[in-house]
């Protein structure tokens, strides 16, 4: 959201997102797509009816590395930034809204249960996003 409001009012400075981009992929968000892999995308393809939007948000997540890697080259422009955003934001919602309201009613408060225990466990060594950046992590201001 940050990155989408930065850039329809142009206060973009491109090194301090592309810095940023790579830190959160390379701190949270690279686990987090391991451990949806891992744990919750092959639980919700055993159902028949999940298994197109499964294929389909794996095919998000190739897409979504390929950007953060062009962060992380610093190579993205104001453009390729925007379509990150956005990227990011629809599979979020995606996820949100098709695979875990599909998954809810499918499988059994156990289930999702052991699912939930196997997600904390392999996000336990992933960083929080909120957590204040430290001096030497420290962005410059936005101008």
């Amino acid at each position: 959201m940050r990155l989408n409001r930065a850039v329809q009012a142009g206060q973009v400075d491109l090194e301090a997102w592309q810095i940023e981009i790579q830190q959160l992929f390379e701190t949270e968000i690279g686990t987090h797509f391991e451990a949806e892999e891992k744990e919750m995308f092959p639980a919700a393809a055993r159902f028949p009816e999940m298994q197109a939007l499964v294929t389909e948000l794996l095919a998000e997540h190739v897409l979504l590395r390929h950007c953060f890697s062009q962060a992380a080259a610093r190579s993205l422009d104001e453009e390729n930034l925007r379509t990150l955003g956005e990227k990011l934001a629809n599979h979020i919602r995606k996820e949100e809204r098709q695979l875990f309201e599909g998954m809810q009613k499918l499988m059994s408060p156990q289930e999702l249960g052991t699912i939930g225990a196997a997600l904390d466990q392999a996000l336990k060594n992933a960083s929080e996003a909120c957590l204040l950046p430290n001096q030497a992590t420290r962005l410059r201001p936005m101008r």
